[in-house]
């Protein structure tokens, strides 16, 4: 599938989630700001962790590449950053804006319709760029490059992103009933040996795995979704316990910097 052909499927796959988003709250409530502001190096969640190693951003200028809908757009801002947000989607693109506005943070947060394989800003233009869940939708050696490009000596990338290494669980994945509606037709999880690929012009930093197959199966299961915050303890603790698992695992929320010389 040609860049062009991947572009317009994703303008597609993001028109439906813009429908499933539209009409959700606007305002971050002071819970879930408490919640981001600074997280421990041992936070059970992928997004909590993400927000770990991001650390103190006041002051700092932030790229979210795949913003969506703009909460954690607007979440960084609210934390002192000056951010900007760019998606291919306008439609979240106008939530995103509208929840910027609710949140008082439209000076410090300001959105971009464009493609990560086409960055519109100058070299060396932030101090720091994240994204989550959004790699694996892209082509990750030309976005290398535009990260590489836009961020100043010493900046840093931070991504929370979607693996598979097990081929068992490659097999397996097709026969679980489960399908988001949201899902473009190219997109799929990556391996560590894509990661390792996409930031091999980096300095590779920190890195935590998420999500052995019990966590997924326990969102997905009535009743049990009730007890995630138990699941994601027991995850933890066994990816603590036992590092070779570590393959099985089914996020990973890592940190790239760009070489100073």
């Amino acid at each position: 599938m040609s860049q062009a052909e991947r572009e317009r499927a994703e303008i597609a796959r993001s028109e439906i989630e813009a429908s499933l988003t539209a009409g959700e709250p606007l305002i971050v409530q002071p819970p879930i700001l408490r919640r981001y502001r600074q997280p421990s190096a041992g936070a059970l969640y992928p997004l909590e962790y993400l927000y770990h190693l991001l650390g103190d951003v006041e002051g700092l200028g932030v790229l979210e590449v795949g913003c969506g809908s703009g909460r954690n757009t607007v979440l960084t801002a609210l934390k002192g950053a000056r951010v900007t947000g760019v998606d291919i989607s306008s439609s979240l693109l106008g939530i995103a804006a509208a929840r910027a506005a609710a949140n008082g943070v439209s000076t410090a947060a300001r959105f971009v319709v464009a493609s990560a394989h086409r960055l519109p800003f100058d070299d060396a233009s932030f101090d720091v760029v994240f994204g989550v869940a959004i790699l694996h939708h892209l082509d990750l050696g030309v976005v290398s490059n535009e990260l590489g490009r836009v961020l100043k000596r010493g900046g840093r990338a931070i991504f929370s992103e979607p693996v598979r290494n097990s081929a068992f669980i490659r097999r397996i994945r097709p026969w679980i009933p489960y399908a988001a509606p949201d899902v473009s037709p190219f997109e799929g999880p990556l391996t560590d040996g894509e990661l390792a690929t996409f930031a091999k012009d980096f300095r590779f930093g920190r890195c935590r795995a998420f999500w052995l197959p019990h966590v997924s199966v326990a969102r997905i299961t009535p009743g049990v979704r009730h007890h995630l915050h138990k699941v994601h303890r027991i995850d933890a603790a066994l990816l603590g316990w036992v590092p070779w698992l570590t393959r099985f695992a089914g996020r990973r929320v890592f940190e790239i910097v760009k070489e100073t010389a």
